[in-house]
């Protein structure tokens, strides 16, 4: 269960010195202060991709910061063939770029020993890839899930030892983390099997309720549609602020790393992601929730990065989960019934803003920005809105979502920045060098429109001619629109 706590105080919301969730002291580091970032990648929305689709993917996601896919595998038989196409693209690429496999074991059977068999192959027959990655010289390998598989074994961990991780030796032995999704204090119970653990629903405050968040709300006294201002420092909306401090937080990372500690210094992977929306009805997927995502991603970042010397690995997820609307990566392959929340929902502005956040984990300090850049989302109606025609229903829990702009600023040196929703409703802000993350109310019939400007002179511009906050939509979408732009040599910008 994550652990909650509302930080005391107002925040200085610059967030390159964020020191709102910094871990405690632990030796459960690794010897190498090397860190790596992944991204999920769902190989079962990949069935038209051809080798070409999986080179752009590698060459966009290496330009990103990201140094590895983790390829989610189920039990589609065409899956393998995808494995293959994504292998022989890394090797095309002729980069340091690599893949792994993780297992999909909500997908994947598991209860007699045959089951394990698939599993073992995919190990043995990338091993000695070029592309394969490894950890501490063994084949890299992680899953989805897997706390319930036997492999006809009498537990869970007889399983995984005597069927997958005790098969493996010599050169197709396995570095083996997975994501079982148990208590974390049960983990010493799996450390025959596991040489560290990926805590999946790290990346969002997975039990906060509408309950739960009006009562942080009520105890900071927090107002709707109030901008909370403080001096000398960019400005946030007073809700913005307390969703900023619970998605800062690292208590449940805590945790983990405390219990990979006392289960024999086992290897902890964190994981991060920019939103979360599904809304599948009951006669399909039977999926319709949100989570607190609205200052998630920089925040989530922020708190990983001041925590590094604890976090080894980072897993992005995901690159392209669209039925949940986590993806980073552009919209392509085949959708799993999404498309109604998904077409038009480019999410690569986040993609882009990747790379700043990746350097600064993988080196410990925030790199000099050398092009002023606005990055910034939306969802595209109002929480309360009543569509017109969606019979799914509005997702469980959207009351936490706030109606607001959000954006990210990198400025090369202190700036002016203007964020206008109407004609008559511009805030101006002034920004230092650096990372500023900034949140301002919407209103139904809003449009967006942000401009960067240094002695009197736009060096960066960004009007969505495509984008108005609706009051009255068509059906129900809680996903987040993105937009990016970044300033040209003369002051020009170019955006998603």
């Amino acid at each position: 269960m994550r652990h909650l706590s509302l930080l005391g105080g107002l925040l200085v919301l610059f967030l390159a010195t964020c020191s709102s969730s910094v871990l405690a002291a632990s030796n459960n580091s690794t010897d190498s202060n090397q860190r790596y970032v992944f991204a999920h990648h769902m190989v079962g929305n990949t069935a038209p991709y051809t080798v070409a689709d999986w080179l752009d993917d590698i060459e966009l996601a290496s330009a990103s910061g990201i140094d590895a896919f983790a390829l989610n595998v189920g039990s589609d038989s065409w899956q393998a063939t995808q494995v293959k196409n994504a292998y022989a693209a890394a090797q095309q690429a002729n980069s340091t770029f690599k893949l792994f496999i993780s297992f999909d074991m909500t997908a994947l059977p598991c209860t007699a020993s045959a089951d394990a068999a698939p599993l073992r192959n995919y190990i043995t027959t990338y091993a000695n890839h070029s592309a394969q990655f490894k950890h501490g010289g063994k084949v890299f390998a992680s899953t989805f899930s897997g706390e319930k598989c036997t492999f006809g074994q009498g537990n869970v961990t007889q399983g995984w030892a005597s069927q997958f991780t005790g098969r493996l030796t010599g050169a197709d032995a396995v570095f083996f983390v997975p994501s079982f999704f148990v208590d974390p204090a049960t983990f010493v119970t799996y450390a025959s099997v596991m040489d560290g653990q990926l805590n999946w629903n790290s990346a969002w405050p997975t039990t906060v309720t509408t309950s739960t968040f009006n009562a942080l709300l009520q105890k900071a006294g927090a107002v709707a549609g109030k901008l909370l201002s403080v001096a000398g420092a960019p400005v946030i909306t007073d809700i913005g602020q307390v969703s900023k401090n619970i998605t800062s937080s690292l208590s449940l990372d805590q945790q983990y790393i405390d219990a990979l500690k006392a289960a024999g210094n086992k290897l902890y992977m964190a994981s991060v992601s920019p939103w979360f929306f599904t809304h599948y009805s009951p006669q399909t997927l039977n999926k319709n929730f949100v989570y607190l995502s609205d200052q998630l991603y920089p925040s989530r970042w922020q708190s990983i990065i001041a925590a590094r010397d604890q976090i080894p690995m980072v897993e992005l997820v995901t690159w392209n989960d669209y039925g949940e609307s986590s993806y980073l990566g552009p919209i392509k392959g085949a959708q799993p019934n999404s498309q109604a929340w998904v077409d038009g929902f480019n999410h690569t502005a986040w993609l882009d803003l990747t790379k700043y956040f990746a350097l600064a984990y993988k080196t410990g300090t925030y790199p000099l920005v050398l092009d002023d850049a606005i990055y910034l989302w939306a969802r595209p109606h109002a929480k309360g809105a009543t569509a017109k025609s969606d019979a799914v229903g509005k997702p469980a829990n959207y009351d936490i979502l706030e109606d607001a702009l959000f954006v990210v600023v990198l400025a090369t040196s202190s700036a002016n920045v203007t964020l206008a929703t109407s004609s008559n409703a511009t805030t101006v802000v002034a920004v230092p060098a650096g990372l500023s993350q900034l949140s301002i109310p919407l209103s139904a019939g809003d449009t967006v429109r942000a401009s960067l400007s240094r002695a009197n002179t736009t060096v960066v511009q960004l009007a969505l001619s495509n984008f108005t906050f609706e009051g009255s939509p068509q059906t129900y979408n809680f996903n987040a629109f993105t937009a990016m732009a970044r300033g040209g040599p003369k002051g020009t910008a170019a955006g998603n």
